[in-house]
């Protein structure tokens, strides 16, 4: 876990963006692939986004989602990772998700499963197949377990809203724009560029600012205490 703030000192009462990274990544290397400390830094500073602090996340090659191995991302995040972001002061009650390849299908498949806690996803390229037998090798156990973690053909998550970015040489394209209209995304990038950080940096300032938008409280909910 690595945690980019871009304000100096105390994140106490900032709200949080899990940032999810594609397969092969880890969460070290998220930040400087995506130049996520910059990008963070330079929206806060010109105000095309309100402070908030983005964590990434290590997820292994599990697709963000339980294995039969006993790999499990989604439980790490939900009883590991917010618990302790929570003790640092940062709202965790809601939260945002940014990712990429991998990592924007776990950050769609994470909205999904648990709407109460996710208010925003942005995700670029996410890793998405209409059937079993065309997806990546590893990415699910068996076609149950594909069948189980679907977000192709899934409605939108209540209370979720979504940006989907592809470029139109990416082989993720036409499923990313079916994902794009299936989700009622409310911001979509479709223009040019492949399946790598080169397209992923440069959706990444639209992505912190529709993020950024997505956070703004009316008003900042209390923070919580032990029980």
């Amino acid at each position: 876990m690595v945690v980019v703030s871009p304000v100096v000192g105390s994140v106490d009462g900032l709200p949080l963006c899990l940032v999810l990274h594609g397969r092969g990544d880890d969460a070290p290397r998220a930040v400087t692939l995506l130049g996520l400390d910059t990008a963070l830094a330079d929206a806060a500073r010109t105000g095309t986004a309100p402070p908030f602090v983005a964590v990434t996340v290590d997820g292994s090659e599990a697709y963000w989602h339980p294995r039969a191995s006993g790999d499990d991302p989604e439980r790490m995040i939900l009883t590991e990772i917010l618990p302790r972001l929570a003790d640092q002061g940062l709202r965790t009650t809601r939260f945002a998700a940014i990712g990429w390849s991998m990592g924007g299908y776990g950050a769609l498949l994470l909205a999904q499963r648990h709407p109460d806690l996710v208010t925003a996803v942005a995700a670029s390229s996410p890793a998405l197949w209409r059937a079993y037998g065309a997806s990546a090798p590893g990415a699910f156990d068996s076609a149950t377990d594909f069948a189980a973690h679907q977000v192709l053909g899934e409605p939108p998550a209540p209370g979720v809203t979504y940006r989907i970015d592809c470029g139109q040489s990416d082989p993720f394209y036409a499923v990313s724009r079916q994902a794009a209209s299936e989700l009622a995304a409310t911001e979509q990038g479709f223009g040019p560029g492949g399946h790598d950080p080169v397209y992923w940096r440069a959706a990444l300032p639209a992505q912190l600012a529709f993020v950024g938008r997505a956070l703004a409280p009316t008003a900042p909910p209390p923070r919580p205490t032990a029980g």
